[in-house]
């Protein structure tokens, strides 16, 4: 893929997120959330909800999805921290910036993009969660999964580098399975929790896939893998 046409598929993608969201924002909104909270495409959402089963699970969730795919999430902050010191330890031995590895520098960024938008849909509230998982909690914010946004961003990037990280053939292959299997895992066990409604688990994919593509796009990492000492 050349330069160009990554760029224009992260725009594209990034287009198509900020589509998702106007249409969660103002379409087919009704009050089928908790304490009659507003939430956008209720007809699919409610839809989903049914055909998945956690409507009629107790309280409305399934407690092992939800704690597998926080746990999850917590594995996905361990492995940003492992490629953050990384970075630190590039930093310090390269003494400068400009002599870090471009794709390992340019990844430090895109998390605390990331960081951002989370911070940002915190504020800015599209859509409450199905449930309340304690009545203490209340109403919180659902949209996007920032569960589903963190674990596809970091493996898919975490993809990105084994090139570079891992020499040996079989293991990049079986690090990029384990990778896959962990975003597929947190993707699909987060809407079977029952904590978000399914326009939350596709508006995560759709935000991570353009940071992704974005990541992709400003590196060139994933079109012209680098072998090499880290």
């Amino acid at each position: 893929m050349t330069k160009k046409a990554a760029w224009i598929l992260a725009l594209v993608l990034c287009l198509c997120f900020i589509g998702w969201t106007a249409a969660v924002a103002f379409v087919d909104v009704q009050a089928i959330g908790p304490e009659g909270s507003q939430v956008g495409l209720a007809a699919m959402n409610a839809w989903a909800r049914r055909v998945t089963g956690v409507e009629a699970a107790e309280g409305g969730m399934r407690p092992f999805w939800y704690k597998l795919t926080n746990g999850l999430g917590y594995v996905s902050l361990i492995v940003a921290l492992l490629f953050a010191l990384l970075g630190l330890c590039q930093l310090v031995r390269r003494r400068g910036l400009a002599r870090m590895d471009r794709e390992l520098l340019m990844l430090g960024l895109f998390y605390v993009l990331l960081l951002g938008c989370y911070v940002l849909f915190e504020k800015v509230i599209v859509n409450y969660r199905p449930v309340m998982i304690t009545a203490a909690d209340g109403l919180e914010a659902s949209y996007p999964s920032s569960h589903t946004m963190l674990a596809c961003f970091i493996f898919a990037t975490a993809m990105m580098q084994l090139p570079r990280l891992v020499k040996s053939p079989a293991l990049r292959g079986l690090g990029k399975l384990v990778c896959a299997a962990i975003i597929a895992v947190a993707v699909v066990g987060r809407l079977l929790s029952g904590v978000h409604w399914l326009s939350d688990i596709i508006g995560g994919v759709l935000l991570s896939a353009a940071l992704v593509a974005l990541y992709a796009a400003a590196t060139q990492s994933a079109y012209k893998p680098r072998h090499g000492k880290a």
